[in-house]
């Protein structure tokens, strides 16, 4: 049997390395022409890292990133939310790691071309086109200058090619992006600790600005600054997307949170002291009720593309892929596989499209500025609302996308 993974991200390798530990042969097909560290954090949560074990890798991934300790809530005010224990620190067996996107795919493709032969890994193949007849597979390819590359005849086809893929649209060829008015400028910022120098901060929310804040490198500069990676997200009525091929600057979002300097934190600082920002839109897609089409299936943001909030879109990846690659080493008719995954995947993952748009983690903070009547509140957040019921809100989310203590420990 011959599988191609079209897409070689975070879960096109990881489906790689999980077929090839399970004596299932395949090879990956990547648009890019060449592999950089490029791009600024990601949060890879115990569920997560739960797969990239099974894969051999967290030892490397420990040492490149920074474990979090706590996540912590505040208003737009600097004002004290909410604050609970994360990765190893709640309990968990596995640690919650906030890393830089480019090493954490460079881990996964150094990886990939050593346990399936650099042979196996394909750059430079932007797929166009997949036919399927009764018997296989024809997929097209073109480099990045637009010529044609050979065809490749396979049995299967796993589409891993993100939230633009050209193997779905061929599948919801009017399908169209989600966007809600909601645009972000991601970048990284060399920067003393925050609080505990293992902190993931959510502050404000979209109405009026939120800004995320997460450590990805210790000691970047010798001096005992750390990188620090920040995500700011704003929604306007009747804003345009921003552009994701454009570099973003600091000055086209600094002004949205001019007054939010605490004692604490500068947050303008922060974001005009950027080494790197990139604009991006918040968009997803609507769930489908189909991923599965003969020999062909989406996995990842080809199938279920979700606001990236809760730090969830890569531990889902890496999920699918998981289960993907154990129901394809069953053996059999390759297409009742394919099937079995699409039908244990497909739920989960809508239920947290639906949630991320709905009720998110930073909900907390939604919460505590409706109790405050969106001002500023006096005092203590517990004279509004309890610790125990904002933790509600937390493990509701945990549970929706399956990383609570209970079902990993279970």
């Amino acid at each position: 049997m011959r599988i191609a993974i079209v897409g070689g991200g975070i879960g096109g390798l990881a489906l790689a390395l999980g077929l090839h530990a399970r004596g299932v042969a395949c090879e990956v097909f990547e648009a890019a022409p060449d592999i950089r560290e490029i791009g600024v954090g990601i949060t890879l949560l115990p569920h997560g890292m739960r797969e990239l074990a099974a894969l051999g890798l967290q030892a490397e991934i420990e040492a490149m990133g920074i474990e979090n300790q706590e996540s912590v809530f505040y208003n737009r005010w600097g004002q004290f939310v909410y604050r609970e224990p994360r990765g190893r620190h709640a309990g968990y067996a596995l640690p919650e790691i906030g890393i830089h996107r480019g090493k954490l795919h460079t881990v996964l493709y150094r990886a990939a071309r050593a346990r399936l032969g650099a042979a196996k890994v394909h750059l430079d193949h932007r797929c166009t086109g997949a036919e399927q007849d009764e018997a296989g597979v024809t997929l097209r390819f073109q480099d990045s200058l637009g010529r044609r590359q050979p065809e490749q005849r396979v049995d299967i086809v796993i589409a891993c090619d993100g939230v633009n893929s050209a193997v779905r649209r061929q599948f919801y060829p009017q399908e169209q992006l989600a966007f809600a008015g909601i645009n972000t400028w991601r970048g990284v910022t060399v920067h003393p600790p925050i609080l505990s120098g293992r902190s993931y901060l959510r502050i404000g929310s979209i109405d009026t600005g939120k800004m995320v804040i997460y450590p990805i490198v210790d000691n970047v500069d010798g001096a005992g600054n750390q990188l620090v990676n920040w995500v700011a997200e704003i929604r306007r009525d009747g804003a345009a997307m921003n552009d994701w091929n454009r570099p973003g600057r600091p000055d086209d979002v600094a002004a949205f949170y001019a007054d939010w300097r605490f004692d604490w934190l500068d947050v303008p600082a922060l974001i005009r002291n950027a080494v790197q920002v990139f604009e991006y839109p918040m968009v997803d897609r609507d769930p489908v009720d189909r991923w599965t089409f003969g020999r062909i299936t989406l996995l990842g943001d080809a199938a279920h593309p979700m606001y990236p909030r809760g730090s969830n879109g890569s531990a889902q990846a890496l999920i699918d892929a998981a289960t993907l690659a154990g129901e394809l080493a069953q053996g059999g008719d390759p297409r009742e596989a394919l099937a079995r995954y699409e039908s244990a995947r497909l739920g989960p993952t809508a239920r947290i499209v639906q949630t991320n748009r709905t009720v998110p983690p930073d909900f907390i903070i939604m919460k505590a500025d409706e109790l405050s009547g969106h001002q500023p509140f006096a005092g203590s957040i517990d004279d509004l609302v309890s610790q125990e019921e904002l933790r509600r809100i937390s493990e509701a989310y945990k549970e929706v996308a399956g990383f609570s203590l209970a079902r990993l420990s279970g």
